[in-house]
């Protein structure tokens, strides 16, 4: 199963990090976030990648591109017709597919881009810009148990989000602006789709948290998976250097690979 990622927007509120890099690729324990999500969904076996670039997309092709320069030992022989001889072949079991959805394309249209890589298969979506402790296995068999068209991640947390209503059947009913007093559940990404999710969005300017969800609301196609365990976004510099102090002092709960 295809994991997609979006990783092509601006990332303006950490403006400090993203004028230089694109936001996954902003760095935690000196690899980028974009990495330490990976790891995660690598962890339960899923390791065919799709990532949705975008701004400063070159950045994220590069770092691929090098990966075996970033994390092995080398050995340049110039005296050899330029051969180069890696010695500790640290690779990941992962094939990832890097696509350029486009610099100012809405979430939705960049999900709508990569359809061709998908195909007519069941896939998993999330943000490129925040980690969890979460099961994926658990949140992969709680989407195939109840058959609708969606599954997102919902977890309780005090930020700025758009807020999911949610009934005792774990149906999604609303989705709204979050009010300042407001303790309901956010959207915290973690995505399970099926294919018929690409009937949903229209063009590169279908914004995915908005129009497709509320008609898969309309349409009683999107459930939520209650999940109440770590979630952390990094959408600010103050929350970019509370997952650096988590990752510096051993105390990362995303980190669930060895």
């Amino acid at each position: 199963m295809k994991v997609v990622i979006l990783a092509g927007g601006f990332g303006t509120r950490i403006s400090e990090e993203s004028h230089l890099k694109p936001k996954p690729m902003i760095e935690i324990g000196e690899k980028p976030i974009l990495w330490h999500i990976m790891k995660q969904y690598s962890h339960y076996g899923f390791n065919e990648f799709v990532i949705c670039c975008g701004y400063k997309q070159h950045m994220i092709k590069e770092w691929f591109a090098d990966y075996y320069l970033y994390n092995c030992d080398v050995t340049f022989d110039f005296t050899n017709d330029n051969q180069m001889t890696v010695h500790n072949n640290v690779s990941e079991p992962w094939k990832v597919t890097l696509v350029d959805t486009g610099l100012n394309t809405m979430t939705g249209g960049r999900v709508k881009r990569i359809q061709k890589y998908i195909g007519n298969e069941t896939f998993m979506l999330t943000y490129g810009d925040a980690v969890s402790d979460i099961d994926i296995s658990k949140l992969l068999q709680f989407h195939r148990s109840h058959g609708k068209t969606a599954t997102i991640t919902a977890v309780s947390l005090g930020q700025r989000f758009g807020i999911l209503d949610i009934d005792v059947n774990q149906t999604i009913r609303n989705f709204r602006e979050k009010d300042v007093s407001d303790g309901s559940r956010i959207n915290a990404g973690f995505m399970v789709l099926e294919p018929e999710i690409f009937d949903y969005l229209k063009d590169d300017d279908t914004v995915f948290e908005k129009e497709p969800i509320a008609e898969l609301i309309q349409k009683n196609e999107l459930k939520a998976y209650i999940y109440n365990g770590f979630w952390q976004c990094m959408d600010t510099k103050r929350e970019l250097e509370k997952l650096q102090d988590m990752w510096q002092n051993g105390k990362a709960p995303w980190k669930v690979w060895e």
